[in-house]
This record gives C-alpha cells, sequence and structure tokens, in this order.
C-alpha cells in the first residue's frame, strides 16, 4: 500500500492480455482522480475510433455514445459508485458510418483505497453484436426490456402526482423521464373541439407556430392518431415525405429518421396525442409497441386527471369571483388594496371575502371576514352573508345593529356554517373610526412613521351563533372608536395569512406585523409584500387581506364640523342653528353665499321639525372637496317627495328651493332614519390670514397633516347652548362605544311635502 491506501502492484496503465485482443475484447483504465483514460488498440478498434480522435479523456468518447445512450450509461456508473460495488457492466450503442448502429458491452471493475473511496475503473469492452452464442443480442434484448419498462413504471408514478396539464408536460419535457427511450423529441398535443392544441415539445426545441393548433381531420401523423384511435408508426423519412407532406417541411432539417404517435384514451374517448421522434431508422418491434401503448395509457389517464382538476379550479374560482366584489371603487381620501389568495389545497374555493362601501360624504365601510369551510357552500353562504351585511350598512344602521343583523341572517339560513367579520367605518374627513368584530382577529394599524400597533377591538360571537341570554357577559356587538391619522394604515386579514401548520398563530401575528413594519409605504407594494407571506407553506386555508391608508392631506380651513339638535317645541333651536351656520360660512370663504345656505338649511330643519315626532340633527362641515355640506338627519325613513304648489299654497316649495339653491342634494337612508343633505360649493380663498374662531364654538386653521389633522368628531353639542367643537388634536384610545337606542314605538313616519 503507498501513503494513500493503494495497490501499487496495479500498474497505469494496465497491460491487456493478448487473448484479449484476439477475441476483440479492449480493456480501458480510468483514473477517477485525474480524470484521465487510457484505451488500447483493441478498445479504439471496437469503438470505431481512430488514436489521434482520443483526447485520453471520457469526455472524448462523448461522440461515440448513441444520442439517449449516455446518460443510461453515466447512471449506472454513479450507482455503482455510490453502492459501493466493486463491478459494474452495460450494453450501450455507438453510431457506425453509413450502417446500424452496433452493440457494445462493457465490464468494469471499481478499485478503492483503505477509506473505501474510488480512485481508479478497469475494464474491459467488447463489441456485442456478432457474438456467435448471441450473448450480446440477448443482453440488448434484455437491457432494452428493462430500460423501458423502468421508463413506464418511473413516468406512470411521477405522472401519478401531476395536478395539471402544465405538470404533465413538465414530466415528458424531463431527460430524466422518457430520455431512455431513446427519443430525441417529445411531443404532446391535446384534443381542444375539433383541433388539436401542442402544448409541448422538448429537447429539439423546434417550436413551429404553423402546427401549434391542427384540425383532427387534417394529414398530420398526430391527427391520424386521434382519429382512427390507433397508433401511426412512422419508420423512415422517406416514409414522413411521402405519408405526410404537409409536416415534411418541419422535418426535413432535423437528424429525426422515424417516430411513433399515439392516441391518448381515457374513457374510450381520445383526449390527446403523444408524440415521439427517434434519430433511428427501422420499424418498432412488437415489445417496443406494447411498452409504448402501456406508457400513453398512462399519460391518458394522468391528462384526463389534471384537464378535470383544471376545469374544477377553474369554476372555483369562477365562483369565487363572482361571490367577491367585481371592483373596489375609488375613495377619495384613501388609498385601498385587497387581495384573495385561495388555498392550495382542497377545491382552491373558501368563504374568505372583502368589501368597500362609500357611505358619501367623506365616510367609507371596510369589512373584511371568513365563513367556515373551503367548499362551494361556504363560497355561496359567504356572497350571501357579504351582500346582506353590505346591505345593512348602506341602509344606515350603526356598525353593531348591521353586525347582530348579519348574525341573526345567517342563523335563518338554517346552515351549519358560522362565520367571523370586522367590520370598520371610518370618516376620512375627521379620522375617526368605528370598528366593530365579531370573533375575527383584531386589526393592525400601521401609523405613519412605520410602527405597528395590534388594536384591541371589543368583541362579540362569530356571525350565525344563537346570542347569549339576557344575563350572560359579553352579548351583543360594541363599537370601538379611535383615530385614524392622515399617512396610517389600517390592515385587516382572515387567519389564512398568519396561520401555518404546526405553527403557533401569535408567532404568525408577530411575523406579519414586523413585515408590515419594514414594509413600503405604498399599499398595493406593501399588499404583495404581505402575501408572499403565505408562500409555500400556506395550503390548508385560503386568505384574504384588505389595507386602507388614508391619505395626508391637512382638513382644509378649518372644516368643522358643526353639530346641533333639533327638539320639536324648542323655537329657539332653529334661529340658534341658523346663526351658527350663517358665522360657519362666513369663516370658510363662501359669505357671499350665506343667504342661499341659511334658506336652504332652513328648509331641511323646518320640514324635520314639522313632518316628523321625534325632531332632528344638523351636522355641518367642509368637505374635503372644498364644498359646505349640511345634513339633517330625522327619525322617519319615509323618503321626501316633491309636489307641485299652486299659486296660492301655503306650502309643498321646500324640495324646489333647495334644489335650486344648492349644487347639490339628495337623500341617504340610516338605520333609525335618514338624512336629508344638500352641498355648495366654496370658492377658492383669497390671499390672507386665516378666519378667527366662531362664537361659540371655533373654525380653527388648517391643522398640520402630520400631526393629525381633522381628527376630532367632536360630540353633539349641548342644544342650548348651540356649541361647536373644534378639531381634536392627538390619537384617541380605543374605547367601546354604545349603541344608538332603537326607535320609539309609534313614531309618526311621514314623508314631508315641501
Amino acid at each position: 500500500m503507498d501513503q494513500r491506501g493503494r495497490n501499487p502492484e496495479v500498474d497505469w496503465p494496465a497491460r491487456p492480455d493478448l487473448s484479449l485482443a484476439l477475441n476483440r475484447m479492449g480493456t480501458f483504465d480510468w483514473d477517477l482522480d485525474s480524470g484521465r483514460m487510457h484505451l488500447d488498440a483493441t478498445a479504439l478498434e471496437v469503438l470505431d475510433l481512430r488514436p489521434e480522435e482520443f483526447d485520453g479523456t471520457p469526455a472524448g468518447l462523448r461522440g461515440r455514445v448513441a444520442p439517449g445512450e449516455e446518460d443510461r450509461y453515466d447512471s449506472r456508473v454513479v450507482q455503482a459508485l455510490q453502492d459501493g460495488r466493486s463491478h459494474y457492466g452495460v450494453y450501450f450503442r455507438t453510431p457506425r458510418e453509413g450502417g446500424d448502429p452496433a452493440w457494445i458491452h462493457l465490464q468494469g471493475h471499481i478499485l478503492r483505497d483503505q477509506d473505501d473511496r474510488p480512485y481508479r475503473i478497469i475494464g474491459i469492452l467488447r463489441d456485442a453484436t456478432r457474438d456467435p452464442g448471441e450473448p450480446g443480442a440477448a443482453g440488448e434484448r434484455d437491457e432494452g426490456r428493462r430500460r423501458m419498462t423502468g421508463v413506464v413504471e418511473r413516468t406512470t408514478a411521477i405522472l401519478a402526482h401531476a395536478r395539471t396539464v402544465n405538470d404533465v408536460t413538465d414530466v415528458l419535457k424531463d431527460r430524466e423521464a422518457l430520455g431512455h427511450l431513446g427519443a430525441v423529441s417529445v411531443m404532446l398535443g391535446v384534443v381542444d373541439g375539433g383541433r388539436i392544441h401542442l402544448v409541448a415539445e422538448g429537447q429539439l426545441g423546434t417550436y413551429v407556430p404553423e402546427i401549434e393548433y391542427t384540425r383532427i381531420d387534417a394529414r398530420f401523423p398526430m391527427s391520424e392518431a386521434v382519429r382512427t384511435l390507433q397508433p401511426v408508426y412512422i419508420s423512415s423519412r422517406e416514409e414522413f415525405q411521402r405519408s405526410y407532406p404537409q409536416l415534411w417541411p418541419y422535418i426535413e432539417p432535423l437528424s429525426v429518421r422515424s417516430g411513433v404517435y399515439l392516441p391518448l384514451i381515457a374513457q374510450g374517448r381520445p383526449v390527446g396525442a403523444l408524440g415521439l421522434l427517434y434519430t433511428r431508422d427501422g420499424d418498432f418491434t412488437g415489445e417496443e409497441r406494447n411498452l409504448l401503448v402501456a406508457l400513453a395509457s398512462g399519460i391518458a389517464q394522468s391528462l384526463q386527471r389534471a384537464m378535470l382538476f383544471e376545469q374544477e379550479h377553474d369554476l372555483a374560482e369562477g365562483l369565487q369571483r363572482a361571490m367577491l366584489p367585481r371592483r373596489i371603487p375609488e375613495v377619495p381620501g384613501a388609498r385601498i388594496a385587497v387581495r384573495y389568495r385561495a388555498a392550495r389545497m382542497g377545491r382552491d374555493i373558501g368563504g374568505d371575502w372583502y368589501d368597500v362601501i362609500p357611505l358619501g360624504a367623506g365616510r367609507v365601510g371596510v369589512m373584511i371576514g371568513d365563513v367556515e369551510g373551503h367548499d362551494t357552500d361556504a363560497a355561496a353562504v359567504m356572497g350571501q352573508l357579504r351582500i346582506v351585511l353590505r346591505a345593512y350598512v348602506l341602509e344606515g344602521h350603526t356598525p353593531g345593529t348591521a353586525m347582530a343583523r348579519a348574525s341573526a341572517f345567517l342563523r335563518d339560513l338554517a346552515t351549519d356554517r358560522f362565520a367571523t367579520c370586522t367590520y370598520a367605518e371610518i370618516d376620512l374627513n375627521t379620522g375617526m373610526l368605528r370598528m366593530v368584530r365579531a370573533g375575527h382577529l383584531d386589526p393592525v394599524v400601521r401609523r405613519g412613521d412605520g410602527s405597528c400597533h395590534r388594536v384591541q377591538v371589543a368583541g362579540g360571537l362569530p356571525l350565525g351563533l344563537p346570542p347569549r341570554d339576557r344575563q350572560g357577559s359579553g352579548s351583543g356587538y360594541p363599537v370601538t372608536s379611535l383615530e385614524l391619522h392622515p399617512g396610517d394604515t389600517l390592515l385587516l386579514c382572515t387567519d389564512g395569512l398568519i396561520e401555518r401548520p404546526g405553527r403557533d398563530p401569535e408567532a404568525g401575528m408577530r411575523e406579519l406585523m414586523d413585515t408590515a413594519d419594514a414594509g413600503p409605504t405604498d399599499v398595493e407594494e406593501l399588499a404583495d409584500v404581505l402575501c408572499d407571506l403565505v408562500g409555500d407553506a400556506g395550503g390548508g386555508d385560503d386568505m384574504a387581506l384588505l389595507l386602507l391608508r388614508r391619505r395626508g392631506a391637512a382638513v382644509p380651513r378649518g372644516g368643522g364640523p358643526l353639530h346641533q339638535r333639533l327638539t320639536p317645541g324648542d323655537a329657539d333651536g332653529p334661529a340658534m342653528a341658523r346663526h351658527l351656520i350663517r358665522a360657519a360660512v362666513a369663516a370658510w370663504g363662501a359669505r357671499e353665499k350665506a343667504d342661499e345656505i341659511e334658506l336652504a338649511a332652513d328648509e331641511l330643519m323646518t320640514n324635520a321639525l314639522v313632518h316628523t315626532a321625534g325632531g332632528g340633527h344638523v351636522v355641518m362641515w367642509l368637505t374635503a372637496g372644498s364644498r359646505i355640506r349640511i345634513e339633517v338627519e330625522d327619525t322617519s325613513s319615509a323618503l321626501p317627495r316633491r309636489r307641485e304648489a299652486g299659486d296660492w299654497a301655503v306650502s309643498g316649495r321646500g324640495l324646489m328651493l333647495v334644489d335650486r339653491l344648492a349644487d347639490d342634494w339628495g337623500v341617504e337612508p340610516r338605520g333609525s332614519g335618514k338624512s336629508v343633505w344638500c352641498e355648495f360649493d366654496v370658492p377658492a380663498p383669497a390671499p390672507g390670514p386665516v378666519p378667527g374662531p366662531l362664537p361659540g364654538g371655533s373654525v380653527g386653521a388648517d391643522a398640520d397633516a402630520d400631526a393629525g389633522a381633522g381628527a376630532g368628531a367632536g360630540a353633539d353639542a349641548d342644544a342650548g347652548a348651540g356649541r361647536m367643537p373644534g378639531t381634536a388634536a392627538g390619537p384617541r384610545l380605543p374605547r367601546p362605544e354604545p349603541e344608538s337606542p332603537p326607535e320609539p314605538a309609534g313614531t309618526p313616519q311621514v314623508a314631508w311635502d315641501d
């Protein structure tokens, strides 16, 4: 043994025996460390290789191995080295000039050092084509049988895991899967109506757009295989040219000499065709044909399964899209981004949803929820629940009332599903946010400085569950209020974004907040970054995400709001409201419109007092669009109607006056009544000092956007004092907000006519 643990008695190169040469057996010696390889004269003759053509390395033999054989030979050597064997043998073909390929049998002996590391291979190779006892021919048959049978078995096993047509084509284009068949090109066509769509072409890379779609009745071998449901075997280039002249221009420049086209039949009907092209001449043996037909049968089953899966997936996606909003509306004062990602397992459909509801006057409602389950029933329940909750919100119900009614609706559906949900209503003029939660995840707020905070929102039971008894604690859906500053982002998501198999959901929430903290400011980019958290680890649940970022504009010119209650029998209430309205109009730069605005507001207030029993509530503010908006809420759900007043009539002209005076007006339903509103354009302010405070209140200067301008929607002013609160600065802590009391029984529901 030398110092490396090798046997010095084995000289380099190993000396061949004369008897080997006489029997056309050559020898080789391969040093694995240096990469050198020695072939004696007989070995070069067996390989039909001149000495000057061999460079003394294994790479110099590449040209003497038939296409498709090299990978098989290499894998046999590698397997022997990895398994610790001392011998290996393999049959392979070598091309002959002007003739059929010859079969070579190679046998190698592996030398290993004292650490069992292979360092050298010494072996013999011989021409197995003309052996009198035909051991080479037998070896050829056995080797070919094992090779092709192995291809069918391995390909069928791999295709068993294919879920899509792309998965099937990837297997067919993989050299490891079908390369051992000796084919230099693999084509897969899928039947699409009366045509065949070529969806895969591998190895040769000869994609031809002209034959991507071919008719089944066309004169192409793939069309013939589908049309007749029989394999098409082509044994020579002459047969290609003679039988398929339309295909010949694409075959002629290639080294293809034969081919086979197999119909892919599943449940008695063709679903596609498989084409294999070869560089060899000659017909296919019966055994080869049987194996190819077996291979086509396995591919057909996998292809049909993949096509059915994709059809079901498309149906599920279509249903999901139909249940979710078709578009997200543009909301002035906010940037909104939404994402939905289906589960990676099951039917790729679930009950997660989101919605954005413009409420007018700078207000918007956003919701996110999750119906239990991952099937079409969950998606159907989700669609109904989303629509009904949206309807309750648009009717003007408070967040808590809308959530309670949605829960009752889900119970009335008589389904065994329940749902979690979070609904938030944001006034983008003031930044005030009211939120209600039904068994859902707490929302996250990302501040303008990038810091993230988990908002503890008072919650109720998931929707659809029976309410607790009157003595139970936590009944109903309490509302939590907080302030969203300009530049702040509200983040709502379902548990599919934070939950991973075998992982604590709290860890997922921390990861979500850390990612949002370091993520981009733009909500679209941030939504993409957060969706990437799911990655390939997700799969058991679908996921919905909604981001709302309040734009960083300051509240225009100290825009209120002003609040005033109207109480029946209080003669001073309307007069005080008119006084405050005139003062605010002057402060907001619309003094020349003061008479028109005061008159229109007086008509709305008078109608509320005259035609309803519960009085009203006046709200006035300057919107982000530089309009003065006046809203008068009352407790009657009956809508007003215009009527023509006669020459001597004393009423009936109120809505006509409002229509003529205001730039815009309308009616919005509320949960316990309605709101009638009108708007007036305000001219651009002239340069000069900012107006001072109003009598009895304040209309301050423009607030700094970065300091949280326009934050406070002040509490209702006392009717007797006529107080109009100013804007509040700084963040507000979340606080539960009681629900509005129910509408008193017996309240008249009378429409006002003037």
